[in-house]
């Protein structure tokens, strides 16, 4: 398998590669990853089983759209495929160090940059920022995420965030008997709330951001698309959160609008309700009591 990938690697760089014994480095819950040396080229590579070669090559191309913004880092990726029943994503090898207060203001600031940043047409496939969603559907970890093109952001967010993820709690058995007046609320929960469409990362928590040892941030495993910035403002908040630098940093740039720590619970319930889908547990009750707390201020 591993003279496979490197052979992928040597056709699509060009270069002579052939790795030695791989090492495996932390992949996360839903991957497993390996560091593909020769001792002086170094990539990082992800496995799956081969039916999520298509989540890979939506991997590989939320990086890439982020990469054309030319705002913040991410590691580029190489090649992606199937090889003994295997999916695999290579992508740039980064060395990533701990980073001081000043990285993670920089961080702050290129992700807002990122936000801000308007894609030409054909980068877009013709729609440019007139509305939500993105060319392709994606995953959220190991969850569909769709993405259809979508000119109204509460729809977007009732039809295919919240209201996606409650159909499939419901099919796992999940018990959320306030959901559908959630869904019938969001529009009251959103009124007067018109965010422009912005490039996001998507599931941007704090295992998913880091310094290279440069002192360059980087971001990275992304579940990209078009939709609020402040998606990606909240996440970050879930899960031990930033640096206060970092939200310093991106509110120099691009400060956020008022009724944001209201929002925030409302964005940050689909990531709730995703880890319930993928792992179940505490998850529900977690998901019921943001549910109550957002119908309370309706």
């Amino acid at each position: 398998m591993w003279e496979q990938i490197s052979s992928h690697i040597r056709q699509v760089t060009g270069k002579s590669f052939s790795a030695v014994t791989p090492r495996s480095v932390g992949g996360g819950c839903i991957n497993s990853g390996y560091l593909l040396t020769n001792g002086q080229q170094s990539y990082f590579v992800k496995l799956n089983q081969a039916a999520q070669v298509t989540m890979f090559e939506a991997e590989a191309a939320g990086l890439e759209e982020m990469a054309a913004s030319h705002t913040i880092r991410v590691p580029q990726p190489i090649c992606w495929g199937t090889v003994n029943g295997s999916a695999y994503l290579v992508q740039e090898w980064l060395d990533l160090g701990q980073g001081g207060s000043s990285a993670w203001g920089e961080m702050g600031r290129k992700l807002a940059a990122m936000h801000q940043w308007i894609p030409s047409l054909s980068q877009s496939q013709g729609v440019g920022v007139l509305a939500f969603g993105w060319h392709r559907n994606n995953t959220i970890g190991s969850t569909p995420q769709v993405n259809p093109w979508t000119q109204n952001w509460t729809e977007f967010w009732v039809k295919h965030r919240i209201g996606y993820q409650l159909q499939l709690a419901s099919r796992r058995g999940g018990h959320f008997p306030s959901g559908d007046r959630l869904l019938e609320a969001i529009p009251q929960l959103l009124a007067g709330h018109h965010p422009q469409p912005s490039l996001v990362h998507g599931d941007l928590w704090s295992g998913n951001a880091a310094v290279t040892k440069a002192g360059e941030p980087v971001i990275f495993d992304p579940a990209t698309y078009y939709g609020d910035r402040e998606v990606d403002l909240a996440m970050t908040e879930l899960f031990g959160g930033f640096p206060s630098e970092f939200y310093r940093g991106y509110n120099e740039v691009f400060p956020v609008d008022a009724g944001y720590e209201r929002r925030k619970i409302l964005y940050n319930l689909y990531h709730i309700l995703n880890h319930f889908n993928l792992f179940g547990g505490g998850y529900a009750s977690q998901a019921n009591r943001m549910i109550n707390q957002l119908l309370s201020w309706v």
